[in-house]
Parts: structure tokens; C-alpha cells; sequence
């Protein structure tokens, strides 16, 4: 087994028997990196002084779609500012919305949207994002996507707490009969004016936070796609393309290439995406115990782990994928007939 395969299950045991003792930058490397951190704050993103402002994509997708007495898939976004879609201004171009608009075309099918995800979140705030939409019983979701993780590594949460709430929300939501989907971690060492040593710091807690994702959501029944390596060669070849105007959060191009590599889990999830009867070797799919999966599923965005086998004699075997992305259209949100809870927050 691989060091982050190790680090990554001592991670998610943690998590699962409540050790909290395994950070995601060690303490000696704090006062290193202390002059990066003021640095990266003076150059990357509002820092809180202007209000953050978030188009609401909650409303019905795919109306084209529409037949008598159908009801609508009910998707749900739970998460930070990425999945939010801070950064853009039309509700369209955020992630949700892309989402959805892709959901209903391949499903053929309306699809309600409904997103709880709150800018700045970290994942403990998970847990009042689960609430508030199990809230309502007579909207329950069919399935969730949430996207977690960055805040924690900038707030140097340690990582057995932020898998704790992670799994603590998969399993709420798949007990409530939701399939779920993880965007894990997104990989900071991408953003532009982080210098070194911070990039490499960041870069290492993001991939270490996301393989614990993975194993903790996997464990739970869900399945993850790794953003961080797609959010960081691509980011990084392409600053002024694919991050926004605060240099942090992505451009509406950004949020389309993470949209499109969560979309065929997504749809799969809902056993609407033709499945191979084999793993394809040529693109360096098959299983694995979790831990490895994990790990693997890090060093490329895009890449989807989800549950195989319960047992092996390494533990829980997963499947690790590569699907192909699909592109996707953009659609506006036409509100929906049954009330929405909003988000509430700074």
C-alpha cells in the first residue's frame, strides 16, 4: 500500500473511532509557511470586506421534459462557495445548475434543484445542511452532490474531523434513500498567487484530505470524483480562463469542466448511464481495496470510486472508474411550484 493509501485510511479510522489528532499540516510546518498564509490572504479572493453574492439556481430544470403526473427528480447541492458557485453572476453558470440541466437531458426528465451549499462552509456545517433539507418530508431528494473540503484545509481543521462530518452526511442522506456524490477535495496548490512553500503544503493536505473523503464516503455508500488533480494542471495552464475574477474561485468555464466530470457519476448514480459489464484496463479502471482506490483516484481528476465488494483481505474493495465526460448546455431555472428552503449564513 502506497504512503498516502496509509495516511488516508489512519485518516478515515480516525474519523470513524473519534481520534481528532491527525492534522492536515503538521505543526512544525505551521511557522514555515505563517508570512505564505498572509501573503496568499492579500492576494487571493475578498477576504470577507465586500458581501458574497451567489445567483440561487433553485428552481425546475428541463421543462421540455415536462408530461402529466411526472414527478421531477429532486437533486440537491450541499457544500462550500465552490459548490454554491461563488464567482460567477448568471445562475446558470453554476455548478448546480450545470448539473441539473445535464441530469434532466439524460434522464429525459424535469429535475427540481434545490442547493443549501453556503460560501465559507466548512464540513461541519454539514450537518445543518443535511437537516435543513430532510427538513421538509415531503420533499425528500433523490440524490445529493457535495462539494466540501477547501475551507478545511485553510483553516487547518484536522482531517479526522472533516471526514467525521463528511460521513456523518453521507450516510443521514443515504439512510433518508438519496444516492449521494462526493466532489472531493479541490487541489489548492493550484491557485495562482500561493508561492512555495504554501503551494506544496496545500497541495499535499488537498490530496490527502481527498483520499480520506473518498474511503469515508465509500464506506457510507456513496461514491466520490476527484476534482483536485482536474482542478489544478488545468487551472494552473489556464489562469485567466478557468478561475474568476477573485482569483480563488473558479470562472463559469472552471465550474463546466468540474460539472462535466461529475455529471456521468452523478447520472450512474441514478442507473442512468450505460455501464460496461468489465472495467475498462485500457483506461486503467478496476478494483481495488478503498484505501488504494483512494489514492489513485487523486492523481486524476475525474475519476470515480464507488463501493464493490463489502470485505477482502484488505478490507472494502471499491471500483475506480474513468468515465467519459459528456458536455453539457446551460439553462436558467424556472421556480418551482412547492417552496424551497434557502441557505442562510454570511
Amino acid at each position: 500500500m502506497s504512503s498516502r493509501a496509509r495516511v488516508a485510511r489512519r485518516i478515515a479510522a480516525g474519523a470513524a473511532y473519534g481520534g481528532g489528532g491527525i492534522g492536515l499540516l503538521g505543526a512544525a510546518a505551521v511557522g514555515v509557511v505563517l508570512a505564505e498564509v498572509q501573503m496568499a490572504r492579500r492576494q487571493v479572493g475578498n477576504h470577507g470586506t465586500d458581501p458574497v453574492h451567489v445567483p440561487s439556481a433553485d428552481g425546475l430544470y428541463g421543462r421540455a421534459y415536462a408530461t402529466s403526473g411526472a414527478q421531477p427528480l429532486r437533486f440537491t447541492m450541499l457544500g462550500d462557495s465552490t459548490a454554491a458557485g461563488q464567482g460567477v453572476h448568471r445562475a446558470r453558470q453554476t455548478p448546480a445548475a450545470l448539473l441539473a440541466s445535464g441530469l434532466a437531458a439524460v434522464a429525459e426528465r424535469t429535475v427540481e434543484l434545490r442547493n443549501v451549499a453556503l460560501p465559507g462552509a466548512q464540513s461541519d456545517d454539514l450537518d445543518r445542511q443535511v437537516a435543513l433539507i430532510l427538513a421538509d418530508p415531503a420533499w425528500q431528494p433523490d440524490v445529493c452532490v457535495i462539494m466540501i473540503g477547501a475551507n478545511d484545509v485553510t483553516h487547518r481543521i484536522p482531517a479526522t474531523k472533516s471526514v467525521r462530518h463528511l460521513s456523518s452526511a453521507v450516510r443521514r442522506l443515504r439512510t433518508a434513500g438519496a444516492e449521494v456524490v462526493v466532489g472531493t477535495c479541490p487541489d489548492l496548490g493550484s491557485v495562482e498567487p500561493v508561492q512555495q512553500p504554501l503551494r506544496w503544503l496545500a497541495r499535499r493536505a488537498s490530496r490527502q484530505l481527498a483520499a480520506a473523503q473518498t474511503i469515508g464516503t465509500v464506506e457510507q455508500g456513496g461514491r466520490t470524483v476527484s476534482l483536485g488533480d482536474l482542478l489544478g494542471p488545468e487551472f494552473s495552464a489556464n489562469p485567466r480562463e478557468l478561475f474568476g475574477p477573485d482569483n480563488y474561485h473558479p470562472s463559469a468555464e472552471g465550474y463546466a469542466t468540474a460539472a462535466m466530470a461529475v455529471l456521468p457519476t452523478l447520472c450512474a448514480s441514478l442507473g442512468l448511464w450505460p455501464e460496461e459489464e468489465r472495467p475498462d484496463v485500457s483506461r486503467a479502471e478496476g478494483f481495488l481495496p478503498v484505501a488504494r482506490a483512494a489514492a489513485r483516484a487523486v492523481q486524476e481528476g475525474g475519476t470515480e470510486v464507488t463501493a464493490a465488494m463489502p470485505t477482502g483481505p484488505r478490507g472494502p474493495w471499491a471500483l475506480l472508474k474513468r468515465r467519459r465526460r459528456r458536455q453539457l448546455s446551460t439553462q436558467d431555472p424556472v421556480p418551482a411550484t412547492s417552496g424551497n428552503p434557502s441557505p442562510s449564513g454570511d
